[in-house]
C-alpha cells in the first residue's frame, strides 16, 4: 500500500473508532448509569391531594391519575428530561365473550399533541371501561425457575425492582365475574419497565378471552412529516415481548408490537393523520381461549426500554444490558464440540479430547445418528452411558432434535386455513405442536433428557408461528387459538428445560422463554467457501451480530469436516495440515467472546494441534469475563484493511480488551484510536499488548487513547486495558 493510501486508511479507521462515542451533544450527565451503576431504589408514591400515583427508579417515572378513573398521565425519561407521553389512553383492552372493554383510561383531552397538567382535572371516565379499585406494591417474582449449572455472570434472578399492580373491577353492563389487574414492573438501575395484564374469572362458568391489547400508549411522535416518508422514525424506545417467534433477531421475531396512527390527533403535522404515534401491543391472532371458572390468565409480558441517545452504539449497549437483566441465562457460554458420530469409539475419543482441550460440552450434531424421540430402553441406555462417561470427565453433553420444518402426516401437520389441507406453512410443511404427534413429541424429549441425564437440547426448526385450521387436534379448538396454544406449548417446554439446567440452542428468538443461544447470523452455505473467505464472513457475522446481541447470545460455526460441499478447500480436516486456519477460526470466535459449533469427529489429530487448541482455550478462559462483555465496534471487516472490536466492562479489573485482525497477506502497522468511555476509565489507562508489560496512556477529552499496533499477515493481535492500580 502506498503512503497516501495508508494515511487515508488510517484516517478512516480513526473516524470509525471515534464513532463509538456518544456525540458531544449527547454526552450524558455524570454519573452515567451505563458506566456507574445506578442504585436508586424503585419507589411508589400516592399524593393524597392530587390523587396522582407515581412509580420511578431515578431513570424513568410513570405517573397515573386515579380519579375519576385510572390513566397514565406522565411517562418521563429522567435521564434526558423528555416526556414520552402526549395524550391519555386506556391502559389496555380485553374482548370477553365477543364484547370489547377498555381498561381504565380517560377522555376529553382538548389537544392530543401534548398533555397539560391543568387538563387532567377536566378529563372524564370512559363509559363501560373497567374501573380503578386501588393498587398494591410487591417484590418481583421469577417468571420461571433458572437452574444455573455452568459458568455465567453473577446476575440476580429475578432482577431487583418493584411491581405496581393496578386493580380494576367491571363497570355496569360488563361481565360482573371478571376483574383485571394491570402490572408495571420497574428495574433498579435501568430505564426499563415491564408490563402485563392478569384477567381473573371469579364465576362458576368459563369466560372466553377472544383478544386483548396489553399496552396502549399515545407516545410523542418520533418525527413530524407533512407527507408520508418511506420509513417513519419511531419514538426512541425499544419495545419487545416474550411472545416472540419466527426470527433470528428481535425485529423479525416481534409480531406483537404495532405503531399505529392516532386519528384523534388532529393537530399533528402529517396532512393525512398517518403519523405512527400510538403503541399497541397485542397478539397477531387470538388468543381465543377460555379462562376457567375461578381461574385466571396472564397476557405475555412487554418490556419498554427508553433510550437516552440516538447513537447506534450506545443504543446497542443499552439493549444488551436489558437482555442480560431479563434473560441472565444467556450469559452461559460453554465451549462446545458438535460431534458427527454416535460410534462408541469415536464418541469416547471425542469426549476425551474435549476434556483434555478444556472444552465444556459435547453435542451429538445433526446427522450423527441420534434420535431423541426414540424412547426404547436400548436407545436410552446407549446414550445414558455416553452421558455418564462425559460427566465423569467433567463435561456436559446433549443432542440435536428437529421439530418444525418437516412433515409428519395429514392428521398431525398444520392445516392451511386457505386450502383446508397441509402445506403452505412457514417452512412448507410443519407438524402442529397441539396435534397428537406434537403433544407426544414433547413427552418423548422430556423423557429422553431426564432418563439419559443429557444437559443440552439443540431444538432445530423451533415453532415459527404457524397457524392451524384443524378442529380435531386435541391441543387447540380451531384457527383462532392455534397460534397461542402452539406457542405456549413450546414456551412451557423451554421453561421446563431452564428449570432443570438444560442448555438450549434454539435458532429462533426464544431468549425470554429460557433459550440460551441462537445463530449469530451466518449463512450456512458460506461454510462451503474457501477457508480464507470463511474467516472474513465469520468476523462480519460477529461484528454485525453483536450490535444488539451479547457475544454469548449467538453461536458461530467451524466446519472441521465438509459442510454443504466445498471439498478440501473449505474444510479443516486433516487438522494438522490446516493448523493455522484452525487457529484463526478459534481465535476469531474466542476474541469476540463467541462460541462456535466445532463440527467434526475430533478436536485434534496430532500433539501439535492439541497444544494449539489448548493454548487458545486457556487464553479464552483466562480473559473470559471481559471477552464475554459487550462490544464496541471499531472497524467492520471488509478484506481491505484491519478490522477490530473492543470489549468493555467498567465493573471488571480488566475493563477492556481490544482485538485487531489482519486479512491481508502482509503484516501491517496501524495507528488506532480506542474509545474507552465505556470502560469507566477517565484519566489514565494501562495497556498490555499480548500480555507484555503494560504501558500507561493518558485519555484525551473524548475518553480515547491512540495506540500503534502491528498485526501479522492473516492473523490478529490483542491488548488488555486496565486502570492504574494504586499501591497497597
Amino acid at each position: 500500500m502506498n503512503p497516501l493510501m495508508s494515511l487515508l486508511t488510517a484516517a478512516a479507521a480513526t473516524v470509525v473508532a471515534c464513532a463509538a462515542l456518544p456525540a458531544a451533544s449527547q454526552m450524558l450527565p455524570s454519573p452515567d448509569w451505563m458506566v456507574t451503576p445506578c442504585t436508586t431504589p424503585v419507589t411508589v408514591h400516592l399524593d393524597q391531594d392530587t390523587r396522582l400515583l407515581s412509580i420511578q427508579n431515578g431513570l424513568i417515572e410513570l405517573t397515573f391519575t386515579t380519579s375519576p378513573n385510572c390513566a397514565l398521565v406522565g411517562f418521563k425519561n429522567l435521564v434526558t428530561d423528555e416526556s414520552m407521553l402526549r395524550a391519555v389512553s386506556p391502559l389496555g383492552d380485553v374482548t370477553l365473550a365477543g364484547n370489547r372493554y377498555d381498561i381504565g383510561g380517560l377522555q376529553g383531552q382538548p389537544d392530543r399533541a401534548f398533555l397539560r397538567a391543568d387538563w387532567v382535572k377536566t378529563l372524564t371516565a370512559i363509559p363501560s371501561s373497567f374501573q380503578y379499585n386501588g393498587f398494591t406494591v410487591s417484590d418481583p417474582q421469577e417468571r420461571f425457575p433458572w437452574k444455573a449449572t455452568r459458568p455465567a455472570e453473577h446476575l440476580p434472578w429475578p432482577a431487583p425492582g418493584k411491581v405496581l399492580t393496578l386493580h380494576f373491577t367491571p363497570a355496569p353492563g360488563q361481565i360482573q365475574s371478571v376483574t383485571v389487574d394491570v402490572h408495571y414492573r420497574l428495574y433498579v438501575g435501568q430505564p426499563l419497565l415491564c408490563k402485563w395484564i392478569t384477567i381473573t374469572n371469579h364465576g362458576s362458568d368459563p369466560v372466553r378471552l377472544n383478544s386483548f391489547t396489553s399496552e396502549i400508549l399515545a407516545a410523542v411522535e418520533g418525527e413530524s412529516s407533512v407527507g408520508d416518508p418511506p420509513v417513519w422514525r419511531l419514538p426512541n424506545m425499544n419495545v419487545t415481548t416474550d411472545y416472540s417467534f419466527g426470527g433470528d433477531n428481535q425485529a423479525d421475531a416481534t409480531h406483537t408490537v404495532h405503531w399505529v396512527p392516532d386519528p384523534q390527533y388532529t393537530t399533528q403535522v402529517n396532512y393525512e393523520l398517518h403519523t405512527p404515534c400510538v403503541l399497541e401491543v397485542r397478539p397477531p391472532l387470538g388468543p381465543d381461549t377460555d379462562i376457567p371458572a375461578h381461574g385466571s390468565m396472564e397476557t405475555f409480558r412487554t418490556w419498554e426500554l427508553l433510550y437516552d441517545s440516538t447513537d447506534r452504539q450506545r443504543k446497542g449497549l443499552e439493549t444488551c444490558r436489558m437482555y442480560r437483566t431479563i434473560a441472565p441465562w444467556t450469559t452461559e457460554n460453554p465451549l462446545m464440540l458438535h460431534l458427527t458420530s454416535t460410534d462408541p469409539t469415536v464418541v469416547k475419543t471425542a469426549i476425551d479430547q474435549a476434556a483434555q482441550c478444556g472444552f465444556e460440552m459435547v453435542i451429538f450434531s445433526f446427522g450423527s445418528g441420534l434420535n431423541m424421540e426414540d424412547e426404547s430402553p436400548g436407545n436410552i441406555a446407549r446414550f445414558k452411558e455416553f452421558a455418564d462417561y462425559a460427566h465423569q470427565k467433567g463435561l456436559q453433553i446433549g443432542g440435536y432434535s428437529l421439530l418444525a420444518s418437516r412433515s409428519i402426516d395429514a392428521a398431525d401437520d398444520v392445516i392451511n386455513p386457505k386450502t383446508g389441507k397441509p402445506g403452505g406453512a412457514i417452512f412448507g410443511n410443519s407438524p402442529c405442536l397441539c396435534s397428537a404427534w406434537g403433544i407426544a413429541y414433547f413427552q418423548h424429549i422430556k423423557h429422553f433428557l431426564s432418563a439419559t441425564g443429557f444437559d443440552l437440547l439443540e431444538n432445530d426448526g423451533s415453532y415459527p408461528g404457524d397457524v392451524c385450521a384443524s378442529t380435531t387436534h386435541p391441543g387447540h379448538h380451531g384457527l383462532l387459538d392455534s397460534q397461542w396454544q402452539q406457542f405456549w406449548k413450546i414456551a412451557h417446554f423451554y421453561r421446563w428445560c431452564r428449570g432443570r439446567g438444560i442448555y438450549l440452542n434454539v435458532p429462533d428468538w426464544y431468549f425470554l422463554q429460557g433459550s440460551n443461544k441462537s445463530g449469530m447470523g451466518y449463512r450456512e452455505t458460506n461454510w462451503s467457501l474457501p477457508r480464507d473467505l470463511q474467516h472474513l464472513h465469520a468476523r462480519q457475522n460477529m461484528y454485525d451480530g453483536t450490535w444488539n446481541k451479547t457475544p454469548s447470545m449467538g453461536w458461530m460455526f467451524v466446519p472441521l469436516v465438509q459442510y454443504h460441499g466445498g471439498g478440501a478447500a473449505a474444510t479443516i480436516e486433516p487438522l494438522h495440515e490446516h493448523i493455522e486456519d484452525y487457529r484463526e477460526h478459534l481465535m476469531d470466535c474466542l476474541l469476540y467472546g463467541v462460541q462456535a459449533c466445532y463440527r467434526g469427529p475430533r478436536l485434534y489429530d496430532t500433539p501439535t494441534v492439541r497444544k494449539m487448541v489448548q493454548t487458545c482455550v486457556s487464553f479464552f478462559k483466562h480473559h473470559r469475563a471481559i471477552l464475554q462483555s459487550d462490544v464496541i465496534h471499531l472497524r467492520r471487516p471488509d478484506g481491505e484493511d484491519w478490522d477490530g472490536i473492543l470489549h468493555v466492562n467498567p465493573s471488571l479489573l480488566e475493563c477492556g480488551l481490544a482485538a485487531f485482525f489482519n486479512p491481508l497477506s502482509h503484516s501491517i502497522t496501524r495507528t488506532i484510536h480506542l474509545p474507552l468511555y465505556y470502560t469507566g476509565l477517565t484519566k489514565y489507562a494501562m495497556v498490555s499488548l499480548e500480555g507484555k508489560r503494560a504501558k500507561k496512556y493518558t485519555l484525551n477529552r473524548q475518553y480515547s487513547i491512540t495506540l500503534q499496533v502491528t498485526i501479522p499477515a492473516h492473523a490478529f493481535t490483542w491488548c488488555v486495558i486496565t486502570g492504574v492500580q494504586k499501591p497497597s
